[in-house]
């Protein structure tokens, strides 16, 4: 790399491990806690990429990136940030920072993505980034690598006019994000209409449906139900569209590739409504956000009710045990009636298993010792995943979801045991190189020969 890079962030450990890793693969390095000084040397003229904090001794890093985008027009801006919310990330989309990392970043990752910023110009500006008053409040927490991913995927598509399928379990938050994709669009002034099959009936259904969004967003709820006549409908609907049409959304909590191929959904609409898929992960796959979104609504109920409470640490630890098979809206309910239940301002664990019930937890697992084979262990998981949905069936494609998630440990791990040697790991799993390579890929891991150090 080559190149003046300005570092802003308020703590010394990563303005120092970012001094000398920039400074070892070639680059000259300005750093500083402050905004102001960041600023100074901006309209000095100073350094070809920045890299800044959001959350500063004297001001916000994301609002100081339009006035960086005046006066320097080229000049890329990365953003990192403790603040894991999709608010986060649109603001960074929407105020044209070259990228975005959630810290705790990868130190390599935040290399190569600083190397490409110094190669490449930076997009040009566009317009403004409106007011944010409807959707500050959506309850999208999460720092886990998923949401991460799910939070970057919202704010490159929010202002395309491809359709958007969100995909995910019930209670997980589909809905919200397709509320956060038209609140954070260009098209935020403009109806969001929220439909239902019954909405579709009629001859004059579909026309109803256009003319209350009117160039805003339309979003096809729970699609998977709706019967025959209803797809056929919003087939002919989206056919008959103008360029004055609005935003087309879906939800499903169910798999409509396997839908399509058993004949029950149409093929025709599912690649209409599948320009770019948005998958949602439920609670059980992003268990370490838990906490963060048990404070988050914690804050809110005392916002809206006055109400202090906290939970102890072990009604912390039996929330983030509990397999919360209604989502994020079953977590949201349980606290917001332990708010009003608990007496105290710390909530007990006992409070906590009183609002739960017998509804099953995700407790350490118990198998059968160090003897235990690996067949045995994987059929226990197994048999207590179905367990967790309470006499139903899971959706459709376990066969492909547990392949990955043994894959995606196994991989990692080996990769971990080989200092990210790919050669060496290909030999220890006994697989084609080319196949790790691709099995990387599809799985989205990261490999690095360094361990995280922020």
């Amino acid at each position: 790399m080559d190149g003046t890079v300005l570092v802003a962030d308020d703590d010394r450990t990563i303005r120092t491990v970012l001094t000398q890793a920039l400074t070892r693969a070639g680059c000259k390095v300005h750093a500083t806690s402050s905004l102001m000084t960041l600023m100074r040397w901006v309209e000095e003229g100073k350094g070809d990429l920045v890299i800044s904090d959001v959350i500063m001794p004297d001001g916000n890093g994301l609002d100081a990136l339009p006035r960086i985008g005046k006066l320097r027009p080229g000049l890329p801006v990365i953003v990192i940030s403790a603040q894991n919310t999709i608010m986060t990330a649109i603001q960074a989309a929407e105020a044209e920072a070259f990228d975005y990392l959630p810290k705790p970043f990868d130190l390599p990752d935040l290399m190569k993505r600083s190397a490409r910023a110094l190669e490449q110009k930076r997009r040009a500006p566009s317009k403004p980034a409106a007011p944010r008053e409807a959707g500050e409040d959506l309850p999208l927490v999460g720092r886990t690598p998923a949401m991460q991913a799910l939070y970057r995927l919202v704010a490159r598509v929010m202002n395309t006019d491809l359709a958007v399928l969100i995909t995910g379990e019930s209670g997980t938050g589909k809905s919200l994000i397709a509320r956060a994709i038209h609140a954070f669009s260009d098209r935020r002034t403009l109806p969001f209409v929220v439909a239902q099959a019954s909405d579709l009936q009629g001859v004059d259904g579909p026309a109803t449906l256009m003319s209350r969004a009117r160039g805003g967003s339309l979003v096809f709820d729970e699609v998977a139900d709706y019967d025959d006549d209803a797809q056929a409908r919003i087939v002919r609907m989206l056919d008959m569209m103008t360029d004055n049409a609005p935003r087309i959304m879906a939800t499903s909590q169910t798999d409509l590739s396997a839908r399509m191929e058993q004949g029950a959904f149409r093929q025709d609409l599912f690649y209409r409504l599948s320009g770019v898929t948005l998958h949602v992960p439920s609670l059980r796959e992003r268990v370490d956000d838990i906490p963060l979104l048990a404070e988050h609504f914690l804050a809110r109920s005392e916002r809206d009710f006055g109400n202090i409470r906290r939970l102890s640490n072990d009604a912390r630890e039996l929330v983030r045990a509990h397999s919360w098979p209604g989502n994020v809206r079953q977590l949201e309910n349980t606290l917001r009636r332990l708010m009003v239940t608990s007496s105290e301002v710390e909530i007990t664990r006992t409070e906590v298993e009183a609002v739960l019930g017998n509804q099953p937890v995700m407790e350490p697992s118990k198998g059968g010792g160090e003897g235990e084979k690996l067949s045995a262990s994987v059929a226990r998981h197994l048999k207590r995943y179905f367990d967790l949905h309470g006499g139903q069936l899971p959706p459709p494609g376990v066969y492909q979801r547990i392949l990955r998630e043994v894959e995606l440990p196994l991989i990692e791990i080996a990769l971990d045991a080989t200092a990210g040697n790919q050669a060496k790991c290909a030999d220890l799993l006994g697989i084609n190189r080319n196949t790790l390579r691709k099995k990387i890929t599809d799985l989205d891991i990261r490999v690095t020969r360094r361990r995280k150090l922020m």
